[in-house]
């Protein structure tokens, strides 16, 4: 056996690679997504921090969504995660779907990002 990575495990990294590659110097917005909740996060490779975080778990939006595994939500969380990264200075981001297809969740969040601001 030698290779023993999941089949989302490889695919999570040919994107992130191609990605990587093709960023040109811009952040990184990276999405996970559960079956309860959707998490996404504003990252800066070349220093490996963090720069703006948003989920359904946020108490910002807690009480506004009905549940956190729905579109609303993704869409929800994209804008405040566009929202944060704006106020930290970032206008310009690489969209990382990790694994997941650029579909349903995934594709709502984004569309929320570009809603509040995200250009990508």
């Amino acid at each position: 056996m030698a290779n023993t990575k999941s089949l989302s495990e490889r695919r999570r990294t040919r994107v992130r690679f191609s990605i990587k590659k093709k960023a040109a110097g811009r952040l990184r917005l990276s999405v996970f997504r559960s079956s309860k909740h959707i998490y996404a996060q504003v990252i800066n490779d070349d220093e490996g921090r963090t720069v703006a975080a948003a989920s359904s778990l946020d108490a910002d939006l807690k009480g506004q969504l009905k549940t956190g595994a729905d579109s609303d939500a993704a869409t929800a969380v994209g804008k405040l995660v566009a929202a944060r990264a704006l106020a930290a200075g970032v206008s310009e981001v690489v969209f990382d779907r990790g694994s997941y297809v650029y579909h349903g969740r995934v594709k709502a969040l984004a569309d929320g990002a570009r809603e509040g601001g995200l250009s990508f």
